[in-house]
């Protein structure tokens, strides 16, 4: 049995258990082996080898500039398929080489990672550099039904970010303040990208952050199932195999009795 589950943790070091569960299924089943999730936990906890969360510790959003803080678009929005809101962030990395920053391009719908960027600095650049292999991956015509929503970072803000999002003539939507449920996505596909692929392995060069990095993507999209995506991988969630029974989920409470709306 452990003998699965470290084969699974090759490719996916921090995977958690119940997609450790879901992939090891069809292995459990060729050796008859029986065991429900809740044994497999057990087991886990057994050899050590539950994962523990890491908690955040840096800010990477300074948003008191003076470029424009577009309107949430979001809020009442459900997500119906790929393409219609991409959500972007970017979170730090902390490597031998020093502290690195991570761009992602996320399809709110998917889960998939549609652009990617790493840089020694929080430079727009670079963010834009992950825009734009995420518009490499769409048509112009498909731009004004997509919506891309961000914090109010200045890297998101600046005319060198918003002009590359205006030539797609795509619609910006940004948060209303500093609370991370208003871009929940994008904060959660940081966390599984540096829990489960980025932590595991010495850094010692923004070249070698870069093939880490692009390979950790690649295992999250075609090989990583996602509980969002009824277990499909986010590559085969957005490329059409039918809709999501769990769509999107909205962060916003709706109002309670005798209070205003």
């Amino acid at each position: 049995m452990l003998e699965l589950v470290e084969k699974v943790r090759t490719d996916h070091p921090r995977i958690g258990g119940k997609k450790l569960y879901d992939l090891i299924k069809a292995g459990m089943l060729e050796r008859g082996i029986k065991m429900g999730r809740d044994a497999l936990f057990d087991l886990l906890a057994a050899n050590g080898l539950l994962i523990r969360k890491r908690r955040r510790k840096m800010i990477t959003t300074f948003s008191r500039h003076r470029f424009r803080k577009y309107p949430n678009l979001i809020k009442n929005l459900t997500i119906l398929r790929p393409n219609q809101v991409w959500v972007a962030d970017i979170t730090y990395w902390l490597t031998e080489a020093g502290y690195l920053y991570i761009s992602f391009i996320t399809d709110a719908y998917s889960r998939r990672i549609m652009g990617f960027a790493v840089a020694a600095s929080l430079e727009a650049v670079h963010s834009r550099r992950a825009l734009e292999m995420a518009l490499k991956q769409i048509t112009k015509r498909m731009g004004p039904d997509l919506i891309h929503h961000s914090d109010r970072g200045i890297q998101y803000c600046c005319d060198e970010y918003t002009q590359a999002v205006d030539t797609y003539h795509i619609r910006i939507s940004m948060t209303e303040n500093s609370d991370p449920l208003e871009n929940s996505i994008a904060e959660r596909i940081n966390g599984i990208m540096k829990q489960e692929y980025l932590s595991q392995q010495p850094v010692r060069s923004l070249e070698e952050a870069y093939t880490l990095l692009e390979n950790g993507v690649f295992l999250y999209n075609y090989k990583r199932p996602h509980l969002s995506c009824n277990m499909l991988s986010p590559d085969v969630a957005h490329n059409g195999h039918g809709p999501l029974e769990r769509r999107w989920k909205n962060y916003y409470k709706p109002p309670t009795s005798g209070e205003k709306k």
